[in-house]
């Protein structure tokens, strides 16, 4: 039904699509998927202390304002991450400001973190207890003042709300805001982290969101920081500001972060790299033109825990869950495994 669809969907602003899809969902049109491949042992896994049905998650970005998360579950997907969140609510950069690169399945975008902000984000999920695992991605306003305070209001605000935590310091769309990858900013940063939850009594597991742009003599000091601070798990990686050479679409030279298949191999690789470097003491969760069993696949061979998707979505449509198990269901009983996570860092 998507495929039929699509071509009308993608004459809309994509922005304007967004939208659309969003309203749909709140509405419930969530289509009656059946899954064939639902509570198979061939995908169930563990994140956090907590086992869910499957490593298939919705990378933040798609459910800003956490207004369709549970539908999201009913999609199929193993967990949820919302937001980008700032503590106050804020436009983000002008329009247009999200553009389709269809002859690269790869969307830019430049959207700055708009959002409505923590508080509303917050009332929201009281009101809607969340039906499965649900992550909340908090990051710095734009003119924020201290920055590093901002993330901690996103602690104290959403420490008993969510699952985990997740730490943006990877959007290339917010000035400046890849400084935090410096060895010692983040440090500082993932320090005041851990004493505001030792302050709040809080285990709240803590995620870092990793930039795809950053150098191979980064990898090694961001790690070590890492592993210093009891992070739970690391998102690798966010959209690149670079990544712009083999790219077909006319749209290619527009500002902001590129996503979609265009960033797989840039993805796998920073993937196996911090594979090797966290020796499987912190989750990995890879991220990065995913919109197959086959894509999926290999970023488990590369080092990752669980995958997230969005852009992957904007192309397959809302049963892409559902694709991504049937055909990994496929290469997993090719290699004879009992459970994905045998394959992890197979590479």
């Amino acid at each position: 039904m998507f495929s039929n669809l699509r071509s009308l969907i993608f004459k809309l602003d994509p922005e304007t699509a967004h939208k659309l899809a969003i309203k749909s969902l709140k509405l419930n049109f969530v289509p009656n998927i059946f899954d064939k491949n639902d509570n198979d042992e061939l995908f169930k896994t563990k994140i956090f202390n907590k086992s869910i049905s499957n490593p298939i998650g919705m990378a933040a970005g798609f459910d800003k304002n956490a207004e369709v998360y549970n539908q999201l579950f009913k999609l199929g997907f193993g967990f949820v991450e919302v937001g980008t969140v700032t503590p106050l609510s804020q436009y983000g950069n002008p329009k247009p400001r999200v553009f389709r690169l269809v002859e690269d399945e790869a969307l830019i975008n430049r959207l700055g973190f708009n959002n409505r902000g923590a508080q509303d984000v917050e009332l929201r999920i009281k009101k809607n207890p969340k039906i499965g695992l649900l992550g909340i991605n908090v990051g710095p306003n734009k003119d924020a003042k201290n920055r590093l305070e901002d993330y901690l209001i996103g602690i104290r605000t959403f420490n008993k709300l969510a699952d985990y935590i997740t730490i943006n310091i990877s959007s290339p769309n917010t000035e400046n805001l890849r400084n935090f990858h410096d060895e010692t900013k983040l440090d500082e940063l993932l320090t005041e982290i851990e004493n505001e939850k030792k302050n709040l009594k809080s285990d709240i597991p803590i995620v870092v969101k990793i930039a795809p742009d950053i150098k191979d003599n980064e990898i090694e000091k961001i790690s070590d920081v890492l592993l210093s601070k009891n992070i739970e798990a690391v998102i690798i990686s966010n959209t690149s500001n670079a990544t712009r050479e083999k790219l077909r679409d006319i749209q290619k030279h527009q500002k902001g972060g590129l996503s979609g298949k265009p960033i797989e191999d840039k993805s796998n690789l920073l993937i196996n790299k911090f594979y090797k470097y966290l020796n499987g003491k912190i989750k990995i969760i890879g991220v990065g033109g995913i919109d197959s069993g086959f894509s999926a696949y290999n970023k488990f061979l590369s080092g990752a825990n669980l995958v997230q998707l969005y852009t992957g979505m904007v192309y397959k449509g809302p049963n892409i869950v559902n694709l991504i198990k049937n055909d990994l269901a496929e290469l997993l009983e090719k290699d004879g495994v009992k459970n994905f996570s045998e394959i992890i860092g197979n590479r």
